[in-house]
């Protein structure tokens, strides 16, 4: 476009092609990141970690938004169907394979509608009980010794998550008569079981750590491989205490963004995302919340992650995950 041309299209008023406003200049506004479950829980303290320093390396604030329902598909969906501009992130964990195979019909695909950016890490779960068990009652068999042949109600934070077939687990193992309970997310969940509404159920250390500390809720056993490292010295696995090897799995927490996200803002984003996940500080503050660093790359955490689905696929058949009991 030759000077004049220039003035003529200026003083008309009419759209100049990008000259000062480059494609490379994204982020020029915030950005939201959606977390598909309430405030409170382990999902939106990985999101707000991440949220502050991610927002320092691209130069822009990364507001986080809670929309939760649906066992994490209420926020997840919000997120598919945004525009694929660069505006929208999802923080989001196993749910978001784990959700479409439970609920049978899924208004997204987890992996057609999403660009992954990468995987954070993950963190164990570890079942406890609350005051509407008798206070004296502090190991795991001394609690099933109380509990066999009493109705029993466990929560959990969404129907088909890993605390919800945990507890499935536990109570079909150990022979227990047991109502599940689902919520909206450990925000929702944590609350009540302070409240007593019921006897047990499985919870990140972020949600209820401090409760632990302070004896609100008694933690007796953990899921997964690992010990939780701040319960390591009191708080065995399931599977030491002798259940079976189908408490041998552990999830994901990690980064994505809408699918048809443009390449040049990827470029952008994944690198950005690596930098500060793998950063020493940052790794440091995932160990202080009892979570595993384990970041992955867009190809293999989405390998990965077609890894896990195919495990819930195949524990949701034999627990029958699909029920809302």
């Amino acid at each position: 476009m030759d000077r004049r041309t220039l003035l003529a299209a200026a003083g008309a008023g009419l759209a100049l092609p990008a000259l000062g406003r480059s494609q490379g200049r994204w982020p020029d506004r915030p950005i939201r990141m959606i977390v598909p479950f309430p405030a409170g829980g382990g999902t939106d303290a990985w999101a707000r970690m991440t949220a502050e320093p991610l927002g320092q390396e691209l130069g822009q604030a990364i507001l986080v938004e809670n929309r939760s329902g649906g066992s994490g598909m209420i926020g997840t969906d919000a997120a598919a169907k945004a525009a694929p501009d660069g505006y929208t992130l999802l923080m989001n964990i196993t749910t978001h394979v784990q959700s479409p195979v439970v609920m049978r019909r899924s208004p997204y695909d987890p992996f057609r509608d999403f660009a992954f950016i990468g995987r954070l890490g993950t963190t164990a779960i570890t079942f406890g009980i609350g005051p509407s068990v008798p206070a004296a009652l502090a190991t795991l068999d001394g609690f099933l010794a109380w509990a066999k042949g009493r109705p029993l109600a466990f929560g959990n934070y969404g129907q088909g998550t890993t605390g919800h077939a945990f507890a499935m687990l536990l109570a079909q193992e150990a022979g227990l008569e047991v109502t599940h309970v689902a919520y909206r997310g450990e925000g929702t969940m944590v609350p009540d079981f302070l409240a007593g509404s019921f006897h047990g159920g499985f919870n990140s250390t972020i949600a209820a750590g401090e409760l632990y500390k302070a004896g609100r809720l008694r933690p007796l056993a953990t899921g997964g491989p690992d010990r939780v490292p701040s319960l390591a010295d009191r708080v065995p696995t399931l599977i030491e205490l002798g259940y079976s090897q189908r408490f041998n799995f552990s999830g994901f927490t990690g980064l994505f963004a809408p699918a048809r996200t443009p390449p040049e803002i990827l470029d952008r984003l994944v690198p950005a995302f690596r930098k500060v996940v793998t950063a020493p500080e940052f790794v440091a503050r995932l160990h202080a919340i009892d979570t595993i660093p384990g970041y992955e790359d867009p190809a293999t955490f989405r390998a990965s992650a077609e890894r896990t689905m195919r495990q819930w696929e195949e524990m949701a058949r034999t627990l029958d995950l699909y029920s809302t009991s």
